[in-house]
């Protein structure tokens, strides 16, 4: 064997032992160190055999000034903290008159001052951004349904982020997004 070849698979060697050593140890290390930040939540509704359930991870306000600034206005946000969120449902649901069909979902929005662009995209994705630049992994074209959602003013604030879905007088459903002084609701009906 020449020397060249014996260098090359030396390097490749290192460069595979590094990459385990990140996955096995660095990667579950980090992912443990941001949960103590922005624990996991597992927010389910379960009534007349419909079943919702939203996972996200939920940072905390910690003094910050969280819509337009921490979370731009206008840009896509994974709607959490660390991996993208996600929103499963076992019956169709329609959302301002357009249907979602019954399946899994990444959770993505777009706040604005006003209102907010609340996105169900059919690509499950690793974490919520890419590591280069730190924006949001959604890609448009996955998009199963965007829906308009009306930014109310809350008169308390909220430490920590929360998604909840809520049931209202009529039956119908309420996915409520909440963080700070914002509550961002989003009616469903169950088909």
């Amino acid at each position: 064997m020449n020397k060249l070849v014996k260098i090359s698979l030396k390097i490749l060697g290192a460069l595979i032992v590094l990459a385990l050593l990140f996955y096995f140890v660095v990667g579950p290390i980090m992912r443990t160190n941001t949960k103590k930040h922005s624990p996991e939540v597992v927010e389910t509704y379960d009534n007349n055999a419909t079943n919702i359930e939203v996972f996200y991870c939920s940072p905390s306000k910690k003094g910050r000034t969280i819509f337009g600034e921490l979370v731009p206005y206008g840009e896509v946000w994974r709607t959490g903290a660390n991996e993208a969120s996600t929103f499963t449902t076992n019956k169709d649901l329609t959302i301002n008159g357009n249907v979602l069909p019954a399946g899994k979902y990444t959770l993505w929005t777009i706040p604005g001052e006003d209102s907010w662009q609340v996105i169900f995209n059919k690509k499950m994705y690793g974490w919520g951004v890419r590591f280069q630049d730190g924006k949001a992994m959604r890609e448009a074209d996955h998009d199963a349904l965007v829906a308009t959602a009306t930014v109310s003013q809350s008169i308390t604030v909220q430490e920590s982020f929360s998604i909840n879905v809520l049931e209202t007088s009529s039956s119908d459903l309420v996915l409520m997004f909440a963080w700070d002084n914002v509550t961002v609701p989003l009616s469903m009906k169950v088909n």
